[in-house]
């Protein structure tokens, strides 16, 4: 658990262990149960909704105090009814009695089933135009910031405060910290930055690279 200023996310759990053995499972292995997709289905839909973003779901999500015992698809379902109650789209009556029992509210966008197919080939694009020269370069040393971060973020923690090498400049994209707390884009440059394992933990073996992509805001020069 990362905490910062009464911000908690469950689900920096990078380089920590005591969390058992990673399970693997075939590719097309995608649900366990029949309403497991039923949930992924709805989340997309109310994602569509213009209520929030992706950024604030994946926040909410994260910051389940039940996260850690929680499948994969139950996060997606109690992170889903957060958000709908928090806006007012559901009551708690509602969800007691399994459907609907006031007015709906209505919505900014809805996702009609004949725009679905259109609707998830197109995604949600992030990328944005520079407004700015990247600071930084293929082959430039940085240091990732090194302190608390007081909300949503996508640095972990395993990797703050070391020196890392940009080895691609990925463009400017939305800025999922500032997205993710009602902050706008901002869109910053992204870079994928690759770190000597033993930078991150002193036993790792040598020759091992850990690499992550990070924004500008996190980056110095080192």
């Amino acid at each position: 658990m990362s905490r910062a200023a009464g911000h908690v996310t469950h689900a920096d759990l990078g380089g920590r262990t005591g969390f058992g053995p990673i399970v693997n499972e075939p590719e097309d292995e995608r649900f366990h149960a029949p309403w497991e997709p039923r949930v992924l289905a709805v989340t997309l839909a109310m994602g569509a909704c213009g209520l929030w973003n992706i950024d604030n779901s994946r926040a909410t999500r994260e910051s389940l105090p039940a996260y850690a015992r929680l499948s994969y698809y139950e996060i997606w379902f109690e992170a889903l009814r957060k958000l709908l109650a928090g806006h007012a789209l559901v009551s708690g009556d509602e969800l007691r009695a399994g459907h609907a029992l006031h007015p709906a509210r209505a919505l900014p966008n809805k996702l009609l089933a004949a725009d679905v197919p259109a609707a998830l080939a197109r995604g949600t694009p992030v990328e944005r135009p520079p407004a700015t020269e990247a600071r930084f370069a293929v082959g430039d040393a940085v240091r990732t910031y090194a302190g608390e971060v007081p909300h949503h973020t996508r640095l972990p923690r395993y990797v703050r405060g070391s020196r890392g090498v940009i080895e691609r400049v990925h463009g400017v994209h939305v800025f999922a910290d500032a997205h993710a707390t009602g902050r706008g884009e901002q869109p910053h440059w992204l870079y994928h930055v690759s770190f000597d394992a033993r930078e991150l933990w002193p036993d790792a073996s040598a020759g091992t690279r850990v690499s992550v992509d990070a924004w500008e805001p996190y980056l110095e020069r080192a």
